[in-house]
């Protein structure tokens, strides 16, 4: 097995419903321009408060990716 290199970057995914849904939907949409992500680390959970009550869950996440030459 060959030495590898990872690339790691910070993504926010936003959801009305939930952090999970929040992170999935970050997930997904990186899905369409990298390769080979591996592990998507959660950093912070946040909430956007409109009127008083919760609008906009928001999931910060590390992700990272096998690097390709």
């Amino acid at each position: 097995m060959g030495e590898s290199i990872y690339k790691i970057i910070d993504l926010v995914g936003s959801s009305s419903t939930s952090w999970e849904d929040a992170a999935t939907k970050a997930i997904e949409s990186a899905s369409k321009s990298l390769r080979d992500l591996r592990i998507a680390e959660v950093r912070k959970l946040d909430i956007k408060i409109e009127d008083g009550k919760p609008a906009q869950f928001r999931t910060n996440l590390r992700l990272s990716f096998k690097f390709q030459d």
